[in-house]
């Protein structure tokens, strides 16, 4: 098996069942503001085009570039769609001309030859657009998990394909957050450190878990070459940023699990793998230039976006033109209104007033009237500036995922009243009628929670009240505060109180008696 880095997630598998491109992006994603690191315009993008099967994980901009699937990729190749409960991603390929389609299932194993594949989805509303996924691949010569964006929960079962040898996943952020929130330069530092560290924890969690022998890094971190995005670049000008890069991941990894080998994957790795021989070169660049990369990071920086202002200009120019106050508040109105009055779960969650500053628009959502209208002093739990060809773009393209464009754009401000609302990001990237209802679905479905297991000294629920996560598994508890790993999402056992976000209660009580119950939460969303 022959693994060749594309940048970013994306990856070329030649097997000896077929070859596999897996999401393959070159151009600049949301806005304008993702670039790939180090750049990857100077592969053979000719050549990755011309393979087998066609793998995109999930919706992301990042991941799923329409322009080189259209300039490199023949409409006629096979294509492995994952199991998404909404059909986005399918509509996309198919409008790209892509029609050779292969449904896959999770859990089911497709056959090419001596090439096994099992694509596994994940499906909660926090997963990506609605949707990620991993890939299994092997071919008797090898065996790798593309794990990507993806956080699976079930991963004896993920595993039970086969024991990676080669392990791909993601160790960077891909988030907006504190970046880009109304919070005092001290604060957004300490968050963002917390976010960082979140995020690696996350990443180790996964790595001790599959434990192959090699880890490869990858999705991200990305290039912010606009001018006002340009200090938030890695760890950022004033440490206020949240986006580690590969080699001081590689770092870490090596001081706190050095029975892992981790390797650099970048545009042009070549990995070579053969019943437990393995050989990694770097193609594209050399080593000396690796090393300058990275040791001299805001050098080369600087150099990308002196040399790439061309594309930001043209990304800028193809935006719609900025519709009036009024019209934008009435396309919204006429929009959102139909959505909110079937988000009852998502209302409730959310529980107040959001305002919108949309250029000369000045609106509020209130969500428990489900109401869109003119702002008009109302005391709000959220409240964003947003760009208004941003807005303007997205209401003539219907993007339906705002998280997938101006979210991950990093071109607004937002503040909040209190903490983390899943709830509103949930419906801001939810905005149709097929989403919303799978949401309120997937939430009604969370309120069961009744099988209970002894973590410590505590008896919990044994699902996590966020994705339903096995707590016996990734829940850690200190001084009474419940960790989830998966996401770090934090628990104060004896009111049940979650810490990190509104809602999500969880069951417990102190010891396993009856006399020791003490004080308890439901687990599920408020009704």
């Amino acid at each position: 098996m022959r693994i060749t880095g594309l940048g970013h997630a994306g990856m070329f598998i030649e097997t000896a069942g077929g070859s596999i491109l897996c999401d393959p992006v070159v151009k600049s994603s949301f806005f304008g503001s993702w670039f790939v690191f180090p750049d990857n315009r100077a592969l053979d993008w000719e050549r990755f085009g011309k393979a087998d099967m066609l793998y995109i994980s999930h919706r992301h901009r990042d991941h799923f570039d329409p322009w080189l699937l259209q300039q490199y990729v023949s409409p006629d190749i096979e294509v492995l769609l994952p199991d998404y409960p909404t059909d986005e991603l399918e509509q996309d390929l198919r409008a790209l001309g892509f029609h050779n389609i292969t449904y896959t299932h999770a859990g089911e194993i497709i056959e090419r030859g001596d090439l096994r594949l099992m694509v596994t989805p994940l499906r909660a509303p926090s997963d990506g657009p609605i949707g990620d996924s991993s890939l299994s691949v092997d071919d008797g010569t090898a065996s790798i998990l593309n794990q990507n964006d993806s956080h699976p929960l079930d991963l004896e079962k993920l595993l039970s394909f086969s024991k990676p040898e080669a392990y791909f996943t993601q160790f960077s952020g891909a988030i907006w957050w504190p970046m880009v929130y109304d919070l005092p330069q001290d604060a957004k530092q300490n968050f963002a450190h917390l976010k960082r560290e979140a995020q690696h924890k996350r990443a180790m969690y996964y790595i001790e878990k599959v434990d192959a022998p090699h880890v490869f890094p990858m999705a991200g971190p990305p290039m912010f070459l606009r001018d006002e995005l340009f200090r938030y670049n890695g760890l950022g000008r004033e440490n206020d940023s949240i986006f580690t890069d590969q080699a001081e991941f590689l770092a870490r990894l090596a001081e706190e699990a050095p029975r892992y080998e981790g390797h650099m994957f970048i545009p042009g790795t070549v990995i070579e793998m053969d019943h437990g021989d393995m050989t990694v070169t770097q193609t594209l660049y050399s080593e000396s230039e690796i090393e300058r990369i990275f040791a001299d990071k805001w050098g080369y920086l600087e150099q990308q976006r002196a040399s790439r202002q061309e594309e930001i200009a043209a990304e800028v120019a193809s935006r719609s033109a900025i519709m009036p106050p009024q019209e934008m508040l009435a396309a919204l109105k006429e929009w959102w209104e139909p959505l909110l009055r079937r988000a009852r779960i998502i209302r409730n969650g959310v529980g107040g007033n959001v305002r919108f500053r949309i250029g000369e628009l000045d609106m509020v959502v209130d969500f428990p009237k489900a109401k869109v209208r003119e702002y008009a002093g109302e005391e709000c739990v959220y409240w964003y500036t947003i760009p208004a060809d941003l807005v303007s773009t997205n209401i003539a393209d219907h993007e339906i995922d705002w998280s997938n464009s101006i979210f991950l754009s990093m071109q607004f401000e937002v503040g909040r009243s209190g903490k983390f609302n899943e709830f509103l990001t949930t419906f801001l990237k939810c905005l149709s009628r097929d989403r919303i209802e799978y949401v309120e679905n997937w939430y009604a479905e969370q309120s069961d929670q009744s099988e209970d297991a002894e973590i410590g000294d505590w008896t919990v629920q044994r699902r996590c009240p966020h994705l339903r996560a096995d707590l016996t598994k990734t829940g850690k508890i200190e001084d009474g505060v419940l960790t989830c790993s998966l996401h770090d999402w934090k628990w104060d056992l004896t009111s049940g109180r979650c810490l990190t976000t509104q809602g999500h209660p969880i069951r417990a009580h102190l010891g396993t008696g009856a006399e020791n119950v003490g004080a308890t939460a439901s687990a599920g969303v408020p009704s």
